[in-house]
């Protein structure tokens, strides 16, 4: 019994301590670090801010891998070449990967000379086609995003003039993720702030370690990915970090994404992120090396204990239930019991077009742990691959085979 309460309790332990112990360490220490650099500032007078260089204006590639993206990529196209960022500076590259709709006729007819695209017969992966943009441009910059990822006219700018330090290698941009009906972002648009808030706090430490892969920044020079990558977006800012470089997430430089339509859409998308955490884990064992320092404890605090809480959860039920004959463990199964019945019901409600917030948090909590759970069954037995189906797109839920007009404002006055 003494072994199933230890094992219960360390399970209990893990998990809290990554979802709330680790989030207020950061703040204390963080503050504490603040408070230090206010005291200098106070001394010194010296300003403190990255401020944005009209000098340095870094050759930029704004990279997009897409597959059947019709419904959404010409409002990506209109998106990129409406970045304020000199002409002669700005790339926009776009890869085709084998699409079998009509995204390349949509392309064709925009003819303005920052745009290119480059189509592929077979199917590659959304890395393979990246690396490939990345190899036929000179660019100083390379800047990764997706198809229905919209960004700010000033996000090329505010990412870019980070690199006026040598040592930084990544920047990540703050993604707002939203939806055709508000109630459809539930506990995703408050764990998403959650996160944001963790990463603000570790960039500060400068403890930063992964990146969103709507707005994603990194040096050309440095820019070698593994070949089989399932999240490069998360493997790329990693492997630099461990190098020694500097991983910058910079709130300010924000990406717009509107999140996947139907719950079985964003569930795929969990599963695949997490069989590539899990590829990351085993892959990587030198990441959980101690002679790392702090790089290893954030490491471990935020991304090892978050992609083991699946199993606790599961070890720590079955804990409680074997321990039933005791009144805590029954009030503890109890709690437990509650818990997963308000995300079942949640999810019910979901699938029948009405929600409660109130049980939005437990279900996305649930159904993240459950996606991480199966993506852990689908590395393992190497069901995952490097290519996946396009998310459906809520604005349109087929593309329309019908001849799409490229409007006049993006058209290159030839």
């Amino acid at each position: 019994m003494s072994f199933l309460k230890t094992t219960f309790w360390l399970c209990v332990f893990g998990v809290a301590y990554n979802y709330a112990g680790y989030p207020v360490l950061l703040f204390v220490i963080s503050t504490m670090l603040q408070a230090k650099k206010d005291f200098l500032y106070l001394i010194g007078r010296r300003n403190r801010r990255r401020c944005l260089l009209d000098d340095y204006v870094p050759h930029v590639a704004v990279l997009i891998s897409a597959h059947n993206e019709a419904p959404v990529i010409l409002d990506k196209a209109k998106n990129g070449l409406g970045i304020d960022y000199p002409a002669s500076r700005l790339e926009i590259w776009f890869g085709l990967d084998a699409p079998g709709d009509s995204t390349a006729e949509i392309l064709k007819q925009i003819t303005d000379s920052r745009l290119h695209v480059v189509e592929f017969a077979v199917r590659r992966g959304k890395l393979a086609v990246l690396a490939d943009l990345a190899r036929r441009t000179s660019a100083e910059i390379l800047l990764f995003t997706d198809a229905n990822t919209m960004l700010d006219r000033h996000c090329v700018r505010k990412m870019v003039r980070h690199f006026v330090d040598s040592q930084v290698a990544v920047v990540s941009g703050e993604e707002i993720r939203t939806a055709a009906r508000e109630s459809d972002t539930g506990g995703e648009s408050i764990y998403w702030r959650y996160e944001s808030a963790i990463k603000i706090l570790e960039s500060r430490l400068n403890w930063s370690q992964g990146a969103n892969g709507a707005a994603l920044a990194v040096r050309h020079s440095l820019f070698k990915p593994k070949e089989g990558s399932i999240v490069e977006d998360f493997q790329i800012p990693l492997e630099l970090r461990f190098q020694g470089y500097r991983v910058v997430y910079d709130p300010e430089a924000i990406a717009t994404e509107e999140i996947a339509p139907t719950l079985s859409a964003q569930f795929a998308r969990r599963i695949r992120i997490g069989a590539g955490n899990y590829q990351t884990l085993f892959r990587n064992p030198r990441y959980l090396s101690p002679l790392n320092g702090s790089l290893t404890f954030s490491y471990i605090s935020h991304r090892l204990l978050r992609w083991l809480t699946p199993l606790f959860l599961v070890i720590a039920f079955l804990c409680s239930l074997a321990m039933a004959s005791e009144i805590r463990f029954i009030a503890l199964l109890a709690v437990q019991c509650v818990f997963y019945s308000a995300a079942l019901i949640a999810y019910v409600l979901k699938k029948r077009g009405r929600s409660l917030p109130l049980l939005s948090v437990p279900l996305h909590f649930c159904s993240m742990n459950l996606a991480l759970l199966l993506g852990l069954r689908a590395y393992l037995t190497g069901r995952q691959g490097v290519t996946w189906n396009s998310t459906p797109r809520s604005r349109a839920a087929v593309d329309k085979t019908v001849e799409v007009e490229a409007p006049s404002s993006i058209r290159s006055a030839a």
